[in-house]
Order: structure tokens, then sequence, then C-alpha cells
């Protein structure tokens, strides 16, 4: 686990509500409180949709909605004169995502052992942190697997110029 304090949240903002750059990702869960407060649950629900649709949404997102396709209903949450009061947005890496970073660093567990890699997004009026967080399945020493995901992270919001602090 580390976390992440980013340095500029106007940009970190712009990046995450209006550009495609946490597009790829997955949205577990995200709660903003502004006027009120709002809760998305970000499990997705085949039955709304036609089965061609769902069919084609779901292999992509395996269970969970991609965060562009809520990202533009957040953003209306957030719009207006005024800095929210505080939001949270959990995101996770894609299971095909979880199998490059598996077989591209050599862990000695499958992707189907993993249940998640999250990267905890919070803002609590001033600062926004971010955390990455791994969830495995099966009981194990190895910290592989988090180390990799710790540091693909990094190199993420360097290669995305996103300035933060350890």
């Amino acid at each position: 686990m580390r976390s992440f304090q980013i340095q500029d949240n106007l940009g970190f903002m712009k990046k995450l509500l209006t550009g495609d750059v946490f597009d790829t990702f997955l949205l577990s869960e995200a709660s903003i409180t502004t006027f009120a407060s709002f809760q998305i649950d970000g499990t997705f629900h085949p039955e709304y949709l036609s089965a061609s649709e769902a069919e084609q949404l779901e292999a992509e997102a395996s269970g969970y909605t991609l965060w562009r396709r809520v990202r533009p209903f957040f953003f209306d949450l957030m719009k207006g004169k005024n800095t929210p009061l505080k939001f949270r947005i959990v995101l996770r890496l894609a299971p095909h995502n979880v199998e490059k970073l598996i077989t591209q660093n050599g862990v000695g567990i499958s992707a189907d052992q993993v249940d998640g890699l999250f990267l905890n997004i919070h803002f609590d009026g001033k600062t926004i942190s971010c955390v990455s967080g791994t969830s495995i399945k099966v009981f194990t020493l190895d910290k592989t697997l988090e180390h990799a995901w710790d540091e693909m992270l990094e190199k993420f919001f360097r290669r995305e110029q996103i300035p933060f602090l350890l």
C-alpha cells in the first residue's frame, strides 16, 4: 500500500473528470458530498441493457462499470461554483490488466486469485490523496503483487504528468 499526495488538485481533477486518463479503470464505488451526499455503486447491471449491449459491456468491464461511463455523471454532481465538501472514488484495475501486471512481474499467483487492485482517491475539502490497495483471495506472505501494483501506479502518475509526494 502506498499513499500519493497529489500536488496539483486542479490538474488532477481535470484529468480525472474531463480527460481519458483514468477511463480504462473500473469503478468499484464512489461518493460525493455537495449540498447533499450521493453514493454510486459501480456494479454493472446487464439487465438494464439489450442483450448485445450488455454482452459487449460485460466483456470489457467484468462485473463493474468502466469509469468513463460514470465520469460524466460524477462531474455533473460536482459542477458549480462551490467545491465539494468531500469525495471518494474507488477504482480497480480491469482483469485483463491485472493479468498483464502478474505476467510482467513474475508474480507467483494467478489472476483468478486476485480479488482486485484498487486506487482509492480521496478529497477532504482541501487535499487529494490516492492510496493503492490489493485484495487477494488466497493467503500469501508474498508481497510481489502489492509492490508491482504500487510501482505501476507511480509510473502511471509520472507518465500522465500527475505531480505527487509519497
